[in-house]
């Protein structure tokens, strides 16, 4: 059967995440303690002495005494004391079974989680339903010397970044009250600026926990000029990666893209400290948009980026969206459909005419 350890049963939660082969900054239980979108439980699949753990955000559906699930934002997905690919095929079965009991018990109507393409988890992924390919992240190798580096960037891009360097834009690391409050008001800007979703909409005292966390380790990269913060950027380190987690710009300083200079910075810091790859994600929701072309003007090395989409009770989850006058046949990109924005069906036009 499947043990739920809640947010409030640190101990249990940490020595879960420290007892497993691989994890990410975005398994541990602080990171999912500073999560406001849902209620963070790790369902941890047990026989003999080898385990399979899921961390994952239970949510309520409005006006219904159902449930679904989601994960933090971030590359998560399932880890172990085991490496996935030695996982005997009755494990993962068994692992399987008990999964899909716990949703049903537990009125679970929909799952959804994003993975993490660096600790391959496709050898158990790959026996549940629900596997949705969603495009390509760009990661640059920091193993290559910095010179091989820079040879696979875009022409332009080095002559770029040199130019930004002569006129004397400089980084700084700092967690200093000063540099997150810099950042934070950066960051509001950008998300404003750019008309982000009040997820991403994340405030200084978010900041502040987040880079202080003794659970995960991070730094706060800072672009100034002329002593002014023009860019910033937010790194998590775990073993042998960096993730690329939150940046943002200035907008009168858009027009230098400093977040060229601050990119090809943080490349350094990571071959400094010893890591492998410097994940720099993907497009907006992964798609091959300008964001895409920005980040893979530093690298020619993508990777598959896939997500869990799972629906664990199929007659609600049709209910679900034909209440909220959703047409299930529609091609919007979006899970779980009875949860879509308003708007982003309209943009579809996808919404069902009343007559």
């Amino acid at each position: 059967m499947i043990k739920e350890i809640n947010i409030h049963q640190e101990r249990e939660w940490k020595k879960i995440v420290q007892q497993s082969l691989q994890f990410d900054s975005y398994h541990t239980w602080e990171y999912h303690n500073l999560t406001k979108d849902g209620i963070p439980v790790l369902l941890v699949y047990y026989e003999k002495n080898d385990f399979i753990a899921f961390p994952l955000l239970k949510r309520s559906i409005p006006n219904t005494n159902f449930y679904d699930m989601t994960s933090v934002y971030g590359y998560t997905g399932p880890i172990s004391n085991k490496l996935f690919v030695e996982i005997p095929a009755s494990m993962k079965e068994n692992f399987k079974k008990a999964l899909l009991k716990y949703f049903k018990d537990n009125q679970i109507i929909s799952i959804f989680s994003r993975l993490n393409p660096f600790l391959e988890q496709m050898p158990l992924m790959d026996s549940l339903q629900g596997i949705h390919n969603n495009g390509n992240g760009v990661v640059i190798n920091l193993e290559q010397s910095i010179e091989e580096q820079r040879l696979r960037y875009e022409s332009s891009l080095l002559k770029h970044i040199r130019k930004l360097k002569s006129m004397g834009f400089y980084i700084q690391e700092s967690k200093s009250p000063k540099a997150i409050n810099e950042f934070s008001e950066i960051y509001t800007e950008n998300m404003i600026r750019v008309g982000a979703s009040k997820y991403y909409m994340f405030n200084e005292e978010y900041f502040k926990n987040f880079l202080n966390s003794m659970d995960f380790h991070s730094k706060l990269i800072m672009v100034y000029y002329e002593g002014e913060a023009v860019c910033g950027g937010i790194i998590l380190l775990t073993k042998t990666i960096i993730q690329s987690h939150l940046a943002a710009t200035k907008t009168a300083y858009l027009k230098y893209s400093p977040s060229k200079f601050l990119t090809d910075e943080i490349s350094q810091i990571g071959r400094q400290l010893g890591t492998k790859y410097f994940n720099l994600g993907g497009g907006l929701g992964f798609k091959k948009d300008s964001l895409f072309d920005f980040k893979s003007s530093f690298s020619d090395i993508y990777y598959d980026y896939k997500t869990w989409r799972y629906i664990s009770d199929p007659e609600n989850y049709l209910k679900l969206i034909l209440d909220a006058n959703i047409d299930p046949d529609n091609s919007v990109d979006f899970f779980p459909l009875y949860r879509c924005p308003i708007n982003m069906l309209h943009e579809m036009d996808l919404v069902f005419k009343k007559s």
